[in-house]
């Protein structure tokens, strides 16, 4: 029955891309409703050092965005970031580690993220 749900939640995503910043892991899933319609699930997942001797455990805190509520998220969301670029100042971008190019040797110029990065692509 516990394979039944899990293969009901992995059929349900539709898209999905991950976002890692330090200690923490953003999971931003488009999931299909049972009447078909899509909404948008983030999850923050961040790594919590385990007591000595077990393994570290992950702390996870969802939210659901329908899309209904894009236009008003994002709004938001780009007038809360303009605030804080506007008390900041300039934000300096943070540079991303990329493993596969230095596992491999080669000089691969690092990918840039500023506040919020990620949404603008």
């Amino acid at each position: 029955m516990e394979n039944q749900k899990e293969e009901r939640r992995d059929q349900e995503i539709v898209y999905s891309r991950s976002v890692k910043a330090g200690k923490r892991i953003y999971y931003l899933d488009v999931r299909k409703a049972r009447n078909n319609d899509l909404y948008l699930s983030i999850t923050e997942s961040k790594r919590r050092q385990g007591v000595e001797g077990e393994a570290p455990s992950f702390e996870k805190h969802k939210v659901f965005l329908y899309k209904e509520d894009f236009a008003h998220f994002t709004e938001g969301l780009q007038d809360v970031i303009a605030f804080v670029q506007n008390q900041l100042g300039t934000i300096e971008e943070r540079q991303e580690y990329v493993p596969e190019a230095a596992a491999e040797g080669e000089e691969e110029e690092p990918k840039k993220k500023g506040l919020l990065g990620f949404l603008r692509k």
